[in-house]
């Protein structure tokens, strides 16, 4: 695509983003017991806490304005975290102003950023503000208000007054709690040139503002976002992880993404999200693949180009149910299963992350590399990709089958220098590099 993207903010290229759900996180599901956590992020190599919403949650009883998941989950909790109330309000099942300036501060000195989440689609029937501004939603002919396609109703985007409340809302975050950037919710559903502006008035206050769309278009990087979604990548890469596709596809899909994008245009690169893990409720994906599988899934993520983004607890290898509307108050019986912390496996996997993370930090072409890939005899089972820059070389070679497997990969070197190797025996012959794997394993090195 002949676009370029915008300029990413100083750093981003090398920043691994971890999102952290307060209700599934800690039990008390608050900023307060999350921040007495945010070392242990820091100590594994995090850059970037992403916090789901946080603001003031629409408590209306009326069923009619529920979610079909949130009829489903069970638990007859009103408040779902993206039914906005009150967009200026912290919700007190999180906490207080003064409870989210020491996260941010704690953060801060800690080296982290911190990302807020804006729903600028919809808000709660019971909004603040739809009293005095009826014009700030939807209506039809009739005056009644249109709802979405979760029972919501939209905000109305032809109102002026509207935008500049909401520009207000996103400034206020930053200019009053130190706030680094926002995940912006549906952000393809609202105008672009709402997000384009946004990116102006906020790089006024904060030069280095971050700002992730949760969607893909193409167009929205080019301008206002350094980040978009890519909802099919983690659906094919789990497939491929399941054996249900061969791993080609990978290397198909991924050349079909980079030819429809923008230069130089970002996705994030994830096996899972809050609304992947709480919809899969208890056949979490740890459990679906199983933990190698997992953890060679996360270096194709942390290998590739793209930033990598983890959902909370994947780095104790969580394997319980998670619901988004499970709270102390409404069911506690869904969190974060840090116990296995504790055990052979969550330690493994801790370390797994600190070191994937600090690879991602330390190896410039990583971050910065242009992507190449190289074939291989098994095609169907082995994902094999190089990235290159000015300053490095490294090559990346997946097993994602559960089958052992003699590689041959086509790249024309005699030496290497291993990054992380995991179960590969690796030779160098005239045809190339030559592997032996076992299941999920992988090999990383510099050329």
């Amino acid at each position: 695509m002949e676009i370029k993207s915008r300029k990413s903010p100083e750093g981003l290229e090398r920043s691994v983003i971890y999102q952290l759900f307060l209700r599934a996180f800690t039990l008390d599901g608050t900023l307060k017991a999350a921040e007495r956590l945010l070392p242990h992020l820091a100590d594994l190599k995090f850059d970037i806490i992403y916090l789901c919403p946080i603001v003031e949650a629409d408590d209306d009883l009326n069923k009619e304005y529920w979610s079909e998941r949130q009829l489903a989950a069970g638990y007859e909790n009103p408040k779902n975290s993206y039914r906005m109330k009150d967009y200026f309000k912290i919700d007190e099942e999180y906490g207080t102003d003064d409870d989210l300036k020491d996260f941010v501060n704690t953060a801060h000195s800690l080296g982290l950023k911190v990302m807020l989440d804006l729903v600028y689609l919809h808000c709660g029937p019971n909004a603040v503000f739809i009293k005095d501004h009826p014009d700030f939603v939807k209506r039809d002919e009739n005056n009644n208000i249109i709802s979405g396609i979760w029972k919501f109703p939209l905000l109305n985007y032809k109102s002026n007054e509207l935008r500049e409340y909401l520009w207000s809302n996103m400034a206020y975050f930053i200019q009053k709690f130190g706030v680094d950037g926002y995940r912006c919710d549906v952000g393809d559903k609202c105008p672009l040139d709402f997000w384009e502006e946004s990116r102006k008035r906020l790089e006024k206050i904060n030069s280095n503002i971050i700002m992730l769309n949760e969607g893909v278009n193409p167009e929205s990087v080019a301008c206002a976002f350094d980040i978009n979604y890519n909802f099919e990548w983690s659906k094919i890469l789990l497939q491929v992880m399941k054996n249900e596709l061969p791993a080609k596809t990978i290397k198909e899909k991924w050349t079909e993404f980079f030819e429809a994008y923008p230069i130089g245009g970002k996705y994030i690169r994830t096996i899972d999200t809050h609304d992947i893990a709480h919809d899969s409720y208890e056949n979490r994906i740890e459990k679906s693949i199983g933990s190698d599988a997992v953890e060679a899934a996360l270096i194709i993520n942390h290998t590739l180009d793209g930033i990598p983004f983890i959902y909370n607890g994947y780095e104790v290898a969580d394997d319980y149910k998670h619901n988004m509307f499970s709270n102390r108050f409404y069911g506690r019986d869904i969190a974060i299963n840090w116990s296995n912390a504790l055990t052979e496996k969550g330690e493994k996997r801790l370390n797994f992350i600190k070191t994937i993370n600090s690879m991602r930090h330390k190896q410039h072409a990583l971050a910065f590399g242009d992507v190449s890939w190289l074939n291989n005899n098994h095609e169907d089972s082995v994902v094999s990709f190089f990235r290159h820059s000015k300053e490095q070389n490294i090559a990346v070679i997946v097993n994602t089958s559960d089958n052992e497997l003699s590689v041959e990969v086509d790249i024309n070197i005699n030496a290497a220098k291993p990054i992380l190797n995991k179960q590969s025996q690796y030779s160098f012959s005239e045809k190339g590099l030559k592997i032996d794997m076992l299941p999920y394993s992988y090999l990383v090195i510099e050329v």
